[in-house]
């Protein structure tokens, strides 16, 4: 309760800032971290554009708001939570989900989306605790689409929550590298996709934990359906790492020399990478991972799981 009252009363100094007119300080490297990397760094929230950044504070301040109103209501608490956690306040997220759990401890949304922002600050072992319970007590029960919180430019959810808690558990065990755990989850995530887009983000991850635990036929099974002209409303970068796999996309078309389009790095690189490592190039993989992990966000899983191969690398190095 103390640790949530301190994050609602940072959402509060902020907003009241905000509304008026001041400036909110940015966060540096002076304040403390979010988290630590798994090689040891500590990493700060970005110091995100000033029309991203007053677009999502505006967000919070809709949903503290709605939050004010009614402090038990689960949707309420769901979305005061993801709303920071945009903002890059990782550990207030998980608090305010942490009372989310206390006022409703049967609700599978609130281990869901604690699990996810445990992955985030690389607590993986709680996210498992979490999202395994999300998939214990989702058994049995109908699906749900799971409303977007930054919707893709047509405006059309493409996850639901049974998706989402499989997904995350599958990334979680994955991150810990447990390949076998992961295939499973993945797999489950695969079995409730309604679309193209989680198909392939699922499809991926699964092909990634199965090439891990050296069940490459089960991998070379999940390429299979994936085709050219699937239905892609926001994961084309997924859909184009499979492609890959399958060999018809070039390695070099998705990453760029050293230097270039850090955004492409971020979107291509882990998959790129792996792919080398696949292949028998473990060097060029250890290189692209290491570009992976200079992006300045460090929250996508992709430059997580870079992180955790290379300090996998490292120990094995001694």
């Amino acid at each position: 309760m103390k640790r949530l009252a301190a994050a609602l009363a940072l959402v509060l100094a902020g907003l009241l800032t905000a509304c008026a007119g001041g400036r909110r300080n940015s966060p540096t490297a002076s304040g403390p971290p979010e988290a630590v990397s798994l090689l040891g760094a500590p990493l700060y929230a970005r110091q995100l554009p000033p029309d991203q950044r007053q677009a999502r504070e505006a967000d919070l301040t809709a949903a503290y708001s709605v939050y004010q109103r009614d402090p038990e209501n689960a949707d309420a608490i769901i979305w005061l939570g993801r709303r920071v956690a945009y903002l890059d306040r990782f550990g207030d997220a998980i608090d305010i989900f942490t009372e989310g759990v206390r006022k409703h401890p049967d609700d599978p949304r609130m281990y869901r989306h604690r699990g996810h922002r445990y992955i985030t600050v690389r607590r993986f072992d709680e996210a498992v605790q979490d999202l395994q319970r999300a998939a214990n007590l989702i058994a049995g029960t109908p699906d749900q689409v799971e409303p977007d919180g930054r919707p893709n430019a047509q405006n059309i959810p493409r996850s639901t929550l049974h998706f989402n808690i499989w997904y995350h558990l599958g990334l979680a065990h994955y991150l810990r590298g447990d390949f076998n755990r992961a295939a499973y989850g993945f797999r489950n995530a695969l079995i409730v996709s309604r679309n193209d887009d989680t198909r392939v983000s699922s499809s991926e991850w699964l092909y990634a934990s199965l090439r891990r635990a050296g069940r490459e036929a089960e991998a070379a099974a999940v390429l299979e359906p994936i085709r050219p002209d699937m239905e892609i409303l926001e994961n084309r970068a997924y859909h184009q790492r499979l492609l890959m796999y399958k060999g018809l996309v070039s390695p070099d078309s998705l990453l760029p020399p050293n230097g270039q389009d850090a955004a492409a790095v971020a979107a291509h690189g882990y998959g790129v990478g792996n792919w080398h490592l696949y292949n028998g190039r473990p060097e060029q993989a250890e290189e692209i991972f290491w570009r992976v992990t200079s992006a300045e966000d460090w929250a996508p899983f992709a430059y997580i799981a870079a992180e955790a191969d290379l300090r996998r690398i490292l120990r094995r190095r001694g």
